[in-house]
């Protein structure tokens, strides 16, 4: 299926690694101009390389400052004139419990999590209204089903989906869809620094694998951009306010169907 995604300025928060990196590489075999905003130079560098010569740029900053978040928007504007859509991508799991969080330590959470989304969105809406763009929000099933000491990454994750929902009947009128990529348990970079972390972790991978009812396997990055660049696209033209889960029926379907 062509996608009518060719030359298409899409912009890819924490786009050069993990599942922003999947995204990236599924927009650029489409024909896209994936845009990547990171913070760490070497690493968007590093995925352009690889991606040529689909081609593709990247914006150095650092997405918890709000005056770096405008700065970004303003950069891709100038470099080519138009914003044809934007994946909310970049976050961590950073583990700000209840019990072990503080004040502090919650709002820069918000910060690394959810308010760039907004912030993002904001400065590259007068573009997308040009364009009748589409907004692609990653989001956690951690906002649904809890996790366990990461009150403020759930917050946030709760946040990204209602802005989902509030942002497509906003944006209507305009013409712009706006809908959400769950994700469950993808084994990124990130994921295989958190499961290190815990006891047995070879054991624990295996544990969690078993309790994914689809193939008992983790969701790949690629699945999850595949579903991203549909939602983009004008495959997917009266689609909007969606919370699509990419998870091997992880979240919804009975866990005791992936031992039967």
């Amino acid at each position: 299926m062509d996608l009518n995604l060719k030359d298409k300025v899409i912009i890819v928060s924490g786009g050069a690694k993990g599942i922003g990196e999947g995204i990236v590489k599924v927009l650029a075999n489409e024909g896209a101009i994936p845009v990547i905003i990171g913070r760490n130079e070497k690493d968007n560098l590093n995925l352009l390389e690889s991606i040529k010569p689909s081609g593709g740029a990247h914006v150095v900053a650092e997405l918890t400052k709000p005056d770096e978040c405008e700065r970004a928007i303003k950069e891709v504007i100038k470099k080519f004139n138009r914003i044809e859509g934007l994946v909310n991508n970049a976050g961590v799991n950073d583990g700000v419990g209840l019990e072990n969080g503080n004040y502090e330590k919650f709002i820069a959470s918000l910060h690394k999590n959810l308010i760039h989304y907004y912030l993002l969105a904001h400065y590259a809406l007068p573009e997308l209204i040009k364009t009748k763009g589409a907004i692609v929000n990653i989001t956690s099933k951690t906002a649904e089903t809890g996790q366990g000491n990461t009150s403020a990454y759930a917050a946030a994750n709760g946040g990204r989906n209602a802005l989902t929902r509030e942002w497509a009947v906003e944006l209507l009128k305009y013409g712009i869809r706006v809908n959400a990529v769950v994700v469950a348990e993808s084994f990124t970079p990130l994921y295989k620094k958190w499961i290190k972390t815990l006891p047995n972790p070879e054991e624990k991978l295996k544990e969690i694998e078993s309790k994914i009812p689809l193939g008992n396997r983790m969701t790949t990055t690629e699945e999850i951009a595949n579903t991203v660049a549909f939602l983009l696209s004008s495959a997917s033209s009266h689609t909007t306010g969606q919370l699509i889960h990419v998870d091997g029926g992880y979240v919804h379907l009975d866990r005791a169907l992936a031992n039967a």
